[in-house]
């Protein structure tokens, strides 16, 4: 193979373009788009909500393609991930960006697309969630498995709680269309507050988990990366899928926890506000005191969808709590998410043409 020929495909594979070298958390860059798409939403900003939707779109079909070339071609490779606790919990992003994907069409109106995309969504969480706890961790030649926890487990908890959104958001929505059938309201009702409830308990697992690989492990501030800002939004989207099912008609599953979820989403969405503060002076301790390079990569993807999830947490729990305050926190941090997301954005264009001129 001569250079030019070669070109293209050296290109792929150091951005991880090629179904061989596909990263399990390239979902990231639809979930960071499709939720700051979905704020823009919420503030009333419907072009530039449909052009975020679109190009959250894009990434979601091209990284899905490749998916399934790499399912099909490089099952070993697809293995090798499934069975590294520390990439494995990437795959999550797939549940979470079909399902972020659903949300932002039902705001749109496409209730029935997002009905099967929903589908999708909780198909994949169905074989993600039960499979890679066995295979990242049971199945693991890392021992002990701790030893590979980090920011990315926390996305299990976002998978699970953006089913429980996609569910009570459409729970609300389909009494609307012509889609009621009788049962359908009452399944997905309670397949949302279930979801809620896991989530919940996935995301305390997690947090035991990665703390524990904190305090017995090495931990430097190269290990403190992007995606631990997912601990702060798992959280936000555990506030999302609160204030969703308290706008759920009356039943028998919500009457009796909505007390619980109500109280949570409060202490949750305090709990998400406290953390920002703590990462961004983590982020100033790991870049400007250890001198750690801000060079672009797949991981601040990672920053944008909590950062975007924390504006969409508080619209929403401002409005179903009745608290102005917080709804005015979450329509101003709206801006912090899209200015982060055009960062990160430009540095990944400036990054690839850096790329090219060196290749």
């Amino acid at each position: 193979m001569n250079a030019v020929e070669d070109h293209p495909l050296r290109l792929r594979r150091n951005w991880g373009l090629s179904p061989s070298t596909l990263a399990p958390g390239c979902f990231a860059s639809v979930m960071a788009t499709g939720i700051v798409s979905i704020g823009a939403q919420q503030k009333g900003l419907a072009l530039l909500s449909a052009v975020l939707f679109w190009l959250a779109v894009a990434p979601y079909l091209f990284f899905g393609a490749l998916t399934v070339l790499r399912l099909i071609r490089h099952r070993q490779a697809l293995r090798n991930d499934l069975h590294d606790p520390s990439r494995a919990f990437g795959f999550f992003t797939a549940v979470a960006g079909t399902n972020v994907l659903a949300t932002a069409l039902i705001g749109l109106g496409f209730t029935p697309l997002a009905l099967a995309l929903f589908g999708l969504g909780a198909l994949l969480w169905i074989v993600l969630g039960y499979g890679i706890p066995f295979t990242a961790v049971l199945g693991s030649r890392t021992r002990p498995a701790a030893k590979g926890a980090n920011g990315t487990w926390f996305v299990w908890v976002v998978g699970a709680q953006s089913v429980a959104v996609v569910a009570s958001s459409l729970a609300i929505e389909i009494p609307r269309t012509s889609l009621a059938v009788p049962g359908l309201v009452e399944s997905l009702a309670l397949t949302a507050v279930v979801m809620w409830a896991v989530g919940i308990a996935l995301y305390v697992a997690c947090a035991a988990v990665v703390g524990i690989r904190v305090l017995l492990h090495r931990f430097g501030p190269t290990d403190l990366d992007a995606p631990y800002w997912v601990t702060m939004g798992a959280l936000a989207i555990s506030i999302v899928a609160g204030s969703r099912i308290l706008e759920m008609g009356s039943t028998p599953m919500l009457d009796a926890t909505r007390q619980l979820i109500g109280g949570s989403s409060a202490l949750l969405w305090a709990l998400a506000t406290w953390l920002i503060p703590v990462f961004v002076i983590a982020g100033g301790w790991r870049h400007f005191v250890h001198r750690v390079p801000m060079n672009y990569s797949a991981g601040p993807w990672s920053m944008v969808f909590p950062l975007g999830m924390y504006a969409v947490a508080s619209m929403y729990l401002g409005r179903s709590d009745q608290v102005p305050a917080i709804e005015w926190i979450g329509r101003h941090w709206f801006w912090v998410g899209f200015i982060v997301l055009a960062i990160v954005f430009a540095a990944m264009l400036w990054s690839f043409v850096r790329t090219l001129r060196r290749s």
